[in-house]
């Protein structure tokens, strides 16, 4: 089987969680949503429902899709199953969350995958942490990594040894502080590949170097205004190659995919993407991209 080493081959299997087992119930929200930084406290039902639409529309492009299981282990930020595990072409690598609050997500998630028979090929350890959302496959042989407040030099060190026998470029995209230390700024919340010659960027928040990389890689950029990039404009799934998913409300965004030959699928996420900060790629962890 071929694990996931791209971020927009036709998208074959996934892990999610579902809103019931992370966010629990709306008691839970309301003791729970400010020590988790959220925008503000996410309405349970409306999050159930927005959740079960996004399942929807996964549900029409993807052949298998797994859910992680409840635990008292961790908190409403388990919703976002991208951030504990990167999937390699060989099988997984269990990260360590820079966010300390999320860090108890990875060893669940490593015996939800013991349990699946999924392989996995080696885990961050030390001093080393690292969010998923700071990993991006430009292709199947080129990875990019962002160096932020999630992810640190000893993480970036061992990724590269650990993927040396599947990647031909590894590169280091340094983060800009932006908002600071306490708000999530992955490297992905500034580019979202849609094919391998497509992707959407923020290019506000880009280092010069990495921008021209990709534009030198023949990569077309859909450039996100600054009031949808304030809403997840940027944070685009990709079902298969121009098949993807945008919360609903970025026209913009939406118009120039369209444009460039794009279908795109909305969903409402203001409970279960907007509040928390995560958008569709953070609520989706492939496995097994075609």
């Amino acid at each position: 089987m071929k694990y996931c080493s791209s971020m927009f081959a036709p998208l074959q299997h996934v892990i999610v969680k579902h809103p019931n087992e992370a966010f629990q119930s709306q008691a839970h929200l309301g003791g729970a949503w400010k020590t988790f930084n959220y925008l503000e406290e996410p309405s349970f039902e409306e999050a159930v429902e927005e959740f079960t639409n996004f399942i929807e529309i996964l549900e029409q492009h993807v052949e298998q899709i797994d859910y992680l299981p409840a635990s008292e282990k961790v908190g409403l930020d388990s919703l976002y199953a991208h951030d504990p595990v990167k999937f390699t072409p060989e099988g997984a690598i269990i990260l360590k969350s820079g966010k300390s609050l999320r860090q108890p997500e990875a060893e669940v998630y490593k015996e939800f995958l013991q349990e699946k028979g999924i392989p996995i090929v080696g885990e961050l350890t030390g001093e080393a942490v690292a969010d998923g959302g700071d990993i991006v496959w430009l292709d199947d042989r080129t990875l990019a990594v962002g160096r932020g407040y999630r992810t640190n030099d000893e993480a970036i060190r061992q990724l590269k040894e650990l993927t040396a026998n599947m990647v031909d470029e590894f590169i280091v995209v340094q983060l800009p502080h932006d908002l600071g230390e306490a708000e999530c700024l992955h490297l992905m919340s500034f580019i979202s590949m849609v094919d391998k010659d497509l992707a959407v960027v923020h290019s506000r928040l880009m280092p010069v170097f990495f921008r021209q990389l990709l534009l030198e890689r023949g990569i077309q950029l859909i450039e996100v205004p600054k009031e949808e990039y304030d809403v997840l404009g940027c944070n685009v799934l990709a079902l298969a190659p121009r098949i993807c998913v945008i919360p609903n409300g970025n026209d913009f965004t939406k118009r120039q995919l369209e444009e460039a030959g794009a279908t795109v699928h909305e969903y409402k996420g203001e409970e279960i993407s907007v509040k928390g900060t995560g958008g569709p790629t953070c609520l989706t962890c492939p496995v097994v991209r075609g």
